[in-house]
C-alpha cells in the first residue's frame, strides 16, 4: 500500500532571518517579503500533488504568509477546499507559524446574497471559508472589493463583528478607492479594529495606487500595503518577449488575455528586459525588487506553477 508521506517543515525554513520579514504597517504583524497567492494553480484545474509541493516548498523557505479568497479555484471555493486537505494532512502542527488570509466580495454563490459588500454575504462567507479551510479562524480577512451601492458602515461593521467573533484576528481592503480607504481606516480605528493592510495591483507597468495616493496614505497612517500581481501575470518576465507560448497563462486564462500584449506594450517590455540584463539581472528579478522598494510596501504576493519559479523569487529580494 502507497501511503503518503507525513510532511516535516524544514528546520531551516527561517534561515533567512529577519530581513525576509517586513513589519506591516504600525502592527505587531510581520510579514514575508514574498507570499504565496492562491489565485491561480490551486483549483481543480491542478493536480493536488504539485498544489501541495508549491504549499510546502513555500512554507520550507520562510514563506509564513498564504493568500487566499472564497471564490479562487476554479471552480470557486475549490483553492480554499485543497488548501483545508493541506491544512489536516500537512499544516496543522505549523498552524501558529502560518498567517492565513481569505476575502470577500466578488460572485460566489447564486441570487443576490452571493457578492459585493452587504453584511449577509461578508458573514456568511467568513463562515464558509472557515469550513472549507478547516480552520477555527483565520489571521487576516479582507473585503475584496469596494461596494458602492452598500453602505460603507454596513461592509465596515460586518468586519468589526468578525473580529470580535473570533473569526478573523485583524482585518484589510482589496481595491478600495482612496477616499473609501480613508473612511475605513477611521472607522475602523474609532472601533478598535484598526485596518492591517491594503491589498492592491502594483507593478512596472501598473502604477495607479502610487498614483491615486494610495500608497503614500498607507505608509503615513501605519497601514501596510501588499501588492498582487508584481510580474503582471507573467507579463513582466521574459515569457512573451517573443511571442506568447502554447503553455502560456496567456493562451487558457480569463484573466489575461492575447489582446493585452500590444505592440506598444511589447516594446515597453523589451526596453525594460534589456535594462534588467544591461544591470546584471532579469526583467522578473527587476520587476520584484521595484515593488519591495517602494515607500510603504509590505510584502508582494506571487503566484506560480513551479517551485523553480518560487525559488527564482525568493532569491531575487534576499538581498533587499
Amino acid at each position: 500500500m502507497n501511503l503518503k508521506q507525513q510532511y516535516i517543515a524544514s528546520p531551516a525554513r527561517y534561515s533567512g532571518g529577519a530581513a525576509f520579514y517586513n513589519r506591516c504597517g504600525r502592527s505587531g504583524v510581520l510579514l514575508p517579503k514574498i507570499s504565496l497567492g492562491f489565485w491561480h494553480n490551486f483549483g481543480y484545474d491542478t493536480p493536488y500533488d504539485r498544489q501541495r509541493e508549491l504549499a510546502q516548498y513555500a512554507f520550507d523557505n520562510g514563506i509564513t504568509h498564504f493568500d487566499l479568497a472564497n471564490n479562487y479555484g476554479p471552480p470557486y471555493g475549490t483553492a480554499e477546499e485543497n488548501f483545508g486537505k493541506m491544512m489536516r494532512e500537512d499544516f496543522l502542527p505549523y498552524r501558529d507559524e502560518l498567517f492565513i488570509a481569505t476575502k470577500a466580495g466578488y460572485d460566489m454563490w447564486e441570487g443576490p446574497y452571493g457578492n459585493w459588500g452587504s453584511r449577509k454575504y461578508l458573514m456568511a462567507s467568513i463562515d464558509q471559508s472557515l469550513r472549507r479551510m478547516s480552520l477555527d479562524y483565520v489571521d487576516l480577512f479582507y473585503s475584496h472589493r469596494y461596494d458602492p451601492e452598500t453602505p460603507l458602515e454596513e461592509t465596515l461593521q460586518a468586519l468589526v463583528d468578525i473580529v470580535r467573533q473570533g473569526k478573523a484576528l485583524y482585518v484589510g481592503i482589496s481595491r478600495w478607492p482612496l477616499e473609501a480607504l480613508k473612511a475605513a481606516r477611521e472607522y475602523l480605528a474609532s472601533h478598535d479594529v484598526p485596518l492591517l493592510i491594503y491589498q492592491g495591483r502594483l507593478n512596472l507597468i501598473d502604477r495607479q495606487p502610487q498614483k491615486e495616493g494610495i500608497l503614500d496614505y498607507c505608509a503615513d497612517n501605519g497601514i501596510g500595503f501588499i501588492s498582487f500581481s508584481p510580474l503582471a501575470q507573467g507579463l513582466l518576465t521574459d515569457k512573451y518577449l517573443d511571442g506568447i507560448p502554447a503553455d502560456s497563462r496567456m493562451t487558457h486564462s480569463a484573466y489575461l488575455k492575447p489582446d493585452a500584449l500590444t505592440p506598444e506594450l511589447l516594446e515597453q517590455l523589451r526596453k525594460m528586459s534589456e535594462e534588467a540584463k544591461n544591470e546584471g539581472t532579469t526583467l522578473a528579478d527587476k520587476a520584484l525588487r521595484w515593488v519591495l522598494e517602494q515607500r510603504g510596501i509590505t510584502s508582494v504576493l506571487v503566484g506560480v506553477s513551479k517551485t523553480e519559479q518560487m525559488e527564482r523569487n525568493i532569491k531575487a529580494v534576499s538581498t533587499l
